[in-house]
């Protein structure tokens, strides 16, 4: 079945243009399996610290999302995380260098962001469908609110296992969890945000010069 090629929604559907459902649907697992690589891979870039440490995975996540558009974005975080929870290792590596795999990532700190990856993933995807990363200012509000999404799900988490670990209690653990979770990354998050909100309209300037090219 031959399938017309509708208006690119988001930057992957412009550079990956299957003319076939058969090949949509192939394209579609391939750039999931993509983007969950990239996180992959932007995981192992690490500032080891403790309890949470700084990655590149927030950049990859940004940019997943905003790429591969609400759906195949959730789903590619969605596989990052299974893969973790499967065994394979992922996740970013421990300050000795070992990586923590399986079930036991659900007992760790930072596990909660990953889960915050996929939701914020929904969020930048759905904001570029509706072409909030065509321009430099609306593509930076938009990779703001997925790093806050990340905050709003993973900081909970951390929490609660700072509890669960003695760390801190009452009064004293929203001290500990701001401390642990969030002001040691806000600096990082924001140049993160400032990186993909330029990355993305640049490569639609590219897209919309190369389509011009092609007509002239």
């Amino acid at each position: 079945m031959t399938i017309a090629a509708p208006a690119p929604r988001v930057l992957a559907d412009a550079l990956v243009r299957p003319s076939t459902l058969l090949r949509a649907l192939a394209a579609d697992a391939a750039l999931v399996a993509v983007g969950a690589g990239l996180v992959a891979v932007l995981a192992q870039v690490i500032v080891p610290m403790w309890p949470v440490p700084i990655t590149g995975q927030t950049l990859g996540v940004l940019l997943v999302g905003a790429s591969l558009g609400a759906v195949r974005g959730a789903a590619s975080l969605a596989l990052y995380a299974g893969l973790g929870l499967v065994g394979l290792p992922v996740m970013a590596p421990q300050t000795d260098g070992s990586h923590i795999t399986g079930l036991a990532l659900l007992a760790t700190p930072s596990f909660g962001y990953v889960i915050g990856f996929v939701v914020a993933a929904l969020v930048v995807g759905r904001l570029s469908e509706l072409q909030w990363d065509r321009k430099v200012p609306r593509a930076i509000v938009a990779f703001v609110a997925g790093s806050a999404i990340i905050y709003a799900v993973g900081l909970p988490w951390l929490a609660a296992v700072l509890s669960t670990l003695g760390v801190a209690q009452g009064p004293a653990l929203l001290t500990a969890t701001l401390q642990a979770g969030i002001l040691p990354f806000l600096l990082g998050d924001a140049v993160k945000a400032l990186i993909a909100g330029a990355l993305l309209p640049l490569a639609w300037a590219g897209v919309r010069a190369v389509d011009r090219a092609k007509r002239d």
